[in-house]
């Protein structure tokens, strides 16, 4: 039997807009972060990195850096060989997919500028960066491989000689092969329109607030790690399995984490490193990166090459798309590098029913640092590509965007849809969120102010850009991934314990990073079991406290971990309904279980889940044989992903005579399903557009031609600050996800997702009448006047990375 619990309305606790539970403490400066942590003996690491990308290390003298003040070890590669493994690459995406040895500390060769070549051991971090630059490196150059295309082709010079090759591997998806479509070269063949392009995603950095940090302590009959990362359950297997640690003498705790949008999904070598120096010394060691370590040497995001053939009729229709990918994935495979670019590929048919479809990834070494998850994840990255041809299908056509876009999506009553990239969207209503937002925005009125302006021939022109997206939400159904070669499940565990005060504690294997788990969470809880949201504690963060767990990424924690929750809530209310029965001498299939209380039908009589949980601590009146326990634990493996959707417009106004670009005014219409708590929503969306518009108008991490990264401090990488960003209108349309119990759908990766392509958009529609067809990102003044010069398309290569 399972239990539905259904408060009156002036009792729910989801929907309401709840200020967070977290913030009383993560603002009033009694946060938890792993660098606070003080340890008695503890020691501190520094690591000395290459300057060089590519080369051999002939040497290392460290003698004058051991006999330094305060310096207790010194170790290089060497020293470490036997012991260190290789850093974990979770997912080989083919068969025959090529991942070389990824040493944590670099033994003979380096890779990238920023690689580790050596780490000291002192007794304060000060010490210990002092000691690094006394360590004398010889390096021996040599050939450092760049650029993306170049890399790909035959001939190039190689990141890893022994491989013979800098691709790692070649996946691919055809409609016609797997039964999801027509033939893609068909469609092509026999279009009326067809139209080419090749966009450029930029290199990313993660640039989260607080930067890694890991304490390792060796001392106790576990090894107990803190480390700000995002995946504490993922961490403890992993490094349990590269080091040949027992898995059950290995403690692995996430404390207040500050932001990781996907860069602290990782297993990072600073982590296995203080791990072999505590254990090797028998001291507590901890680690701490400055910013500009965390910019060189922590992964990177994004970087591909996209190469699109879009087919379609006159009228507007589209038959069919056929993606070309080149994917950058730096000189390592890290924990899930090699399948980013894969999660892309099932969403470049976006909310559209294309018949055909193609997809091909080429994954490619360079002398750069290694990329892996960026907010997103893979989604963006098509997202972009796909709305950018879109507008660019409208303007051959000369149709207004939208129109082309109607023409294609899949129609509300249309759902359950199975798309050409063969996964089946349960709901979704992009009519009615395209309405609203044009209605909030403004797009007739718009539309005819920048008709004015062009006539007018004004200095400084509008530009109005559209995005509609979906994404694949709550990473995901274990059956699919497996399907993928990802080497882990998708499913989430959580446990609700029930204390003899009527107060709960509730377990989740999602692990927070600033996104709100505590309040929401505490929520859900609080509506299932009808107690007040106050009594609801939520414990996550600790591989001791929560044994089971697959942590926090790819907007899973509510869709996923959510769910879990309230699987073992109702479970709790299972358990609880035949010892409400006893107290009352009644027969269970006679209670109805609402806001807390078990109720006899049709009678007065009742007794609270709190006092039950008394009955159930002092056991002296239980049934026989009953247990006396409540606490209960479930795990949850979703069906199918969630597919949250939107509208995203944005004016932008460009000065033709210098190039620059201001946001005058940006609208979304995200559908995420069923809203827990409008306040972290409102968070979580405008944090992701910050994001989005980031990528498309100021960051970039740029190398030199020798592989030394230009952008290693936020002087150089233009992360903006709120005088950058405009006053967002924000709103939602709300259709139910039918795959889960709450009907959410996912929320954290909206805004990054959708808005690139609308700002991108509009920069190109404001100087398009004056021969511009392309900008690559960032959209720089300098780029963006650079075009307008040309009158025509900008280059696709751009900047050397």
């Amino acid at each position: 039997m399972t239990a539905t619990v259904e408060p009156s309305a002036a009792e729910h606790e989801v929907g309401k807009a709840r200020i967070r539970k977290e913030d009383d403490h993560l603002i009033t400066g009694r946060t938890k972060w792993t660098d606070n942590l003080v340890l008695p003996g503890m020691l501190h690491i520094g690591i000395l990195r290459s300057p060089m990308a590519h080369a051999r290390i002939a040497g290392i003298d460290a003698e004058t850096a051991r006999s330094m003040p305060g310096v207790v070890a010194v170790y290089t590669g060497a020293d470490l060989a036997e012991e260190q493994g290789s850093l974990p690459n979770a997912w080989a995406i083919t068969e025959d997919m090529k991942a070389p040895q990824a040493p944590s500390l670099a033994v003979d060769t380096v890779r990238f500028a920023g690689d580790a070549v050596a780490m000291v051991v002192a007794r304060t971090a000060a010490e210990a960066q002092d000691a690094t630059d006394a360590i004398d490196v010889d390096y021996e150059d040599l050939p450092v491989v760049l650029d993306l295309a170049d890399a790909a082709s035959d001939g190039s010079d190689l990141v890893h000689p022994d491989l013979g090759t800098n691709v790692s591997a070649v996946w691919t998806f055809d409609s016609a092969e797997a039964g999801t479509g027509t033939d893609v070269e068909d469609e092509i063949r026999n279009a009326e329109v067809v139209i080419e392009r090749t966009f450029r995603q930029q290199r990313l950095i993660p640039a989260f607030m607080e930067p890694r940090s890991v304490v390792v302590d060796p001392t106790g009959t576990q090894i107990t790690m803190w480390s700000a990362t995002q995946v504490p359950h993922i961490l403890k297997l992993m490094l349990a399995m590269t080091l040949g640690i027992p898995e059950h003498k290995l403690r692995v705790i996430a404390p207040d984490v500050g932001g990781g949008f996907g860069g602290k999904l990782q297993v990072c070598p600073e982590e296995v490193l203080a791990l072999l120096a505590a254990r090797r010394l028998g001291k507590p060691v901890k680690y701490t990166e400055t910013r500009s370590e965390s910019m060189q040497a922590a992964h990177h995001g994004r970087d591909q090459i996209q190469k699109l053939t879009l087919a379609a009729r006159r009228d507007g229709t589209v038959t069919g798309l056929k993606v070309e990918l080149l994917a950058d994935m730096g000189a390592y495979l890290r924990l899930v590098t090699s399948g980013i670019p894969i999660l892309g590929a099932f969403m470049f048919n976006g909310i559209y029913k294309f018949p055909a479809y193609h997809f091909a990834c080429t994954n490619v070494f360079t002398n750069k640092a290694p990329t892996d998850a960026y907010r997103g994840a893979g989604r963006p990255e098509a997202t972009f590509a796909i709305e950018r041809i879109m507008d660019e299908l409208a303007t051959e056509l000369d149709m207004d965007p939208l129109e082309v876009r109607a023409k294609n999506w899949i129609a509300h009553e249309e759902f359950p849809f199975d798309t050409v990239a063969g996964l089946t969207y349960d709901s979704g209503n992009y009519e009615a969120a395209t309405a609203k937002a044009k209605e909030l925005f403004d797009y007739d009125g718009l539309r005819r102010e920048q008709a004015e302006r062009r006539e007018r021939g004004d200095t400084v022109q509008l530009g109005i850009g559209v995005s509609t997206f979906t994404e694949m939400c709550g990473l995901a159904p274990s059956r699919v991934l497996g399907s993928l070669s990802y080497g882990a499940g998708g499913w989430e565990h959580a446990s609700v314990r029930m204390l003899p005060t009527g107060k709960v504690e509730v377990v989740t294997g999602s692990s927070a990073h600033g996104q709100g788990h505590e309040t929401a969470f505490s929520q859900i809880v609080a509506d299932r079991l009808g107690v007040p949201f106050e009594d609801v504690e939520v414990l996550h963060g600790d591989t001791q406290t929560s044994p089971r767990g697959l942590d926090t990424y790819g907007s899973r924690s509510l869709s996923v971990g959510g769910m879990a929750i309230v699987k073992a809530a109702d479970r709790v209310i299972d358990k609880a309904r035949p010892l409400a029965a006893h107290l009352m001498e009644a027969s269970e299939d006679d209670l109805e279980f609402t806001g807390g209380q078990f109720t006899v039908k049709g009678t007065g009589a009742s007794v609270g889940i709190a006092d039950v949980a008394l009955a159930v601590f002092a056991a002296h009146n239980l049934p026989d044989g009953a247990e006396p326990n409540l606490d209960s634990e479930a795990t949850y493996d979703p069906d199918n992903f969630s597919f949250p959707h939107g509208t995203h417009l944005c004016a932008v106004e460009v000065d033709t005579e210098t190039g620059f670009v201001t946001v005058r005014k940006y609208v979304c219409v995200d559908d995420i399903g069923t809203v827990v708590n409008p306040l972290i929503v409102e968070g979580q969306v405008h944090g992701g557009l910050a994001q989005g518009i980031a990528q498309a108008l100021y960051e970039d991490a740029i190398y030199d031609e020798s592989g030394t990264l230009l952008t290693g401090s936020f002087a150089e990488y233009l992360v903006p600050g709120a005088p950058d960003l405009p006053h967002f209108t924000t709103d939602r349309t709300e259709t139910p996800a039918t795959g889960n119990a709450l009907g959410v759908k996912g929320v954290g990766e909206a805004g990054t997702i959708a808005s690139t392509p609308a700002v991108v958009n509009s920069v190109i529609d404001a100087v398009r009448h004056l021969g511009v067809r392309d900008v690559e990102m960032p959209c720089s003044p300098m780029r963006v006047w650079k075009a307008i010069q040309a009158g025509q398309p900008t280059s696709t290569q751009g900047d050397v990375r």
